[in-house]
């Protein structure tokens, strides 16, 4: 079999699907997305390769404009064991990366708002991480009955058409 070269692997990269790594499953239970935005993040190599072994969690992550950057607290990527001295910092914050225009829309109307910035899913596209932000409302305890009766009337009435 012949190898590829640079043009043709660069055409077959095109149309990749992204591979999704984890998503924060509580997020939409918890929040109700008004927006969503995808964005890079500033990382360093043992955190990737972490990430390509699935050693990260963004249950507890949310997002805040500090300095006119926005910055990501709480994920959680577990020390590569083959860096040795090289290791980074487990939960460290991390600068995610977005458009200057993105980032005064988004991330600013967010603050105004009083709303919460929230990911939902780290995946990579092309070789980069990228992570599924989003602007999102906490949902009251009234709330969450609601969707978990709305859930539950939905599975009944797929259960009574078959």
């Amino acid at each position: 079999m012949a190898k590829k070269n640079r043009r043709q692997q660069k055409s077959d990269d095109a149309g990749a699907e992204p591979r999704i790594v984890t998503r924060n499953r509580k997020a939409r239970f918890h929040y109700e997305v008004l927006e969503e935005l995808e964005c890079g993040i500033v990382l360093c190599g043992s955190e990737v390769k972490s990430i390509r072994d699935g050693k990260v969690s963004i249950e507890e992550a949310y997002a805040r404009m500090i300095d006119g950057e926005l910055w990501l607290f709480g994920m959680r990527i577990n020390e590569y064991p083959q860096a040795n001295v090289m290791n980074h910092e487990p939960e460290r914050r991390r600068k995610l990366l977005l458009h200057k225009r993105q980032l005064s829309k988004f991330a600013e109307s967010a603050t105004r708002q009083g709303l919460t910035l929230v990911p939902l899913s780290l995946y990579f596209v092309k070789g980069r991480v990228k992570i599924g932000l989003a602007m999102a409302r906490g949902r009251r305890q009234y709330d969450k009955r609601e969707k978990i009766k709305e859930r539950s009337h939905r599975e009944e009435m797929q259960d009574a058409k078959r």
